[in-house]
């Protein structure tokens, strides 16, 4: 295992890459994995083996790809100011609503482990693709919901579906490219899904206008269709068969035991998804918190959260800055502590009824930049420990995420979607992570070579 050398790779917070062991960058070669070419023209013919043309356009392909990873946060966030308003048109309750949401996430988290190794023996093209069209299945059955319980069911569909853009696409770039060209065209493709996040909420707000909440999903299933003809027409397959791995259960189990029985590797793994967790519950209940209890409307709601979310994203690209001059672990404990810290003034702001929507919001800010800053950096240092699984370590930790994420979120309803229960959770998920951090990882004891790679992706 490549234990010395780590590469930080700042990836946004809904997705994480699968991809396949058997391709890396000349600077994992120790992994005993052949060295990649820089680049390969992402419409050759099906199945080509491996040429020299000339490079493609990089911005074409960071734009065709991240619009498939953008479904994720997409179908996480679009339908966030209708929450309300579903709660009222199914005869529900706020948690149950907010359970839908947790089904999303564990679609996505069963869509890491499945999907990923899928695409290691079948190639990119199809999985991705078929997963593509499972969402958009599942978002228009969303127009014939009749309860909250169906609309459950189908939101764990679309995650899973969700899942495959998420995976899959970031496969095709380790694919495709290694060392700096990698860096520039994760960097191209986070920064166009980095949108996503912040403009889906004001999205779905905009929709609300003119039509119902079910809405929000017709247009999701629109979306989809149009990527199942961009990417039948623009994607061809970048895993020929020569490379593909045969889809073995067992050998697949004995790699994940081996990776739970890493103690370093388990605890960061928990602390990205707690951290995860704590990012999710304000997810959750952001919406019921600006809108029912501080009395913002829909659009209002939209255009606050998506200003939430540019202080996530401005860390997650100030990270490799900070990288320059400190080391990974030391900035994740850091983003941690600080996160944990502005979690407890949230709390007791929201305790006393202090500061008004203000002193909601400014805490909460704190914390989305916090954890820009942690959650980029837990996923690499764990994933750096396993160099010669990489695929598997990267789906295990997209699964535990999503997966902590989902059974944590559904608490704030639990005890009582206000500014109060938000704050309770993000101190009780930031202050495990902090433990965890100290107890299991140690951070000052990890070595990490002076040689650290630093891809600037969002």
């Amino acid at each position: 295992m490549d234990r010395g050398r780590v590469t930080v790779v700042t990836l946004a917070p809904w997705t994480w890459s699968h991809g396949p062991p058997a391709r890396a960058a000349p600077a994992s070669a120790r992994d005993g994995r052949p060295p990649m070419t820089s680049s390969t023209d992402l419409t050759a013919a099906p199945d080509a083996p491996p040429t020299e043309p000339a490079a493609p356009s990089r911005g074409r392909t960071a734009l065709v790809l991240g619009t498939f990873v953008a479904v994720g946060p997409l179908t996480i966030d679009m339908y966030l100011p209708a929450l309300p308003t579903i709660v009222t048109e199914l005869q529900t309750t706020e948690a149950a609503v907010q359970l839908t949401l947790t089904g999303t996430l564990v679609g996505l988290a069963l869509g890491q482990l499945v999907i990923g190794p899928l695409s290691d023996a079948l190639g990119r093209r199809r999985p991705l693709l078929a997963g593509t069209a499972l969402h958009v299945i599942a978002s228009l059955l969303v127009l014939l919901a009749p309860n909250v319980a169906t609309l459950g069911i189908l939101r764990v569909l679309q995650g899973v579906g969700a899942a495959a853009g998420g995976v899959i696409a970031l496969a095709i770039v380790r694919d495709l490219y290694d060392g700096r060209a990698a860096a520039t065209m994760l960097s191209r493709l986070f920064l166009v899904m980095g949108a996503a996040p912040v403009l889906a909420p004001t999205i779905g707000g905009e929709v609300l206008r003119f039509t119902s909440w079910r809405g929000v999903f017709v247009l999701l299933a629109v979306y989809g269709v149009v990527l199942l003809a961009a990417g039948g027409r623009a994607l061809r397959e970048t895993l020929p068969p020569a490379r593909r791995r045969p889809l073995r259960l067992g050998a697949t189990l004995a790699t994940y035991r081996d990776l739970l029985g890493d103690r370093t590797y388990l605890g960061l793994v928990l602390v990205a998804g707690l951290t995860m967790a704590a990012l999710f519950s304000y997810v959750a209940g952001a919406s019921f918190v600006y809108q029912d209890e501080y009395g913002l409307d829909q659009q209002q709601f939209g255009l606050l959260f998506g200003a939430g979310a540019v202080w996530l994203i401005a860390a997650t690209q100030l990270n490799p800055l900070a990288l320059r001059r400190f080391a990974p672990s030391q900035v994740l404990l850091a983003g941690v502590a600080v996160g944990l810290l502005a979690g407890v003034v949230l709390l007791v702001l929201a305790a006393t009824s202090t500061g008004g929507l203000a002193g909601v919001v400014a805490p909460l800010w704190v914390i989305l930049f916090s954890s820009g800053l942690a959650l980029p950096n837990a996923p690499a240092l764990a994933l750096s420990r396993h160099g010669e699984a990489a695929g598997a370590a990267a789906a295990l930790l997209g699964a535990v995420q999503f997966g902590v994420g989902a059974l944590v979120s559904p608490l704030v309803g639990l005890l009582g979607n206000d500014a109060r229960a938000l704050g309770i959770v993000i101190v009780a998920s930031l202050a495990l992570a902090v433990v965890v951090l100290v107890v299991l990882v140690k951070p000052w004891r990890l070595e990490v070579d002076a040689d650290v790679e630093v891809a600037v992706a969002h």
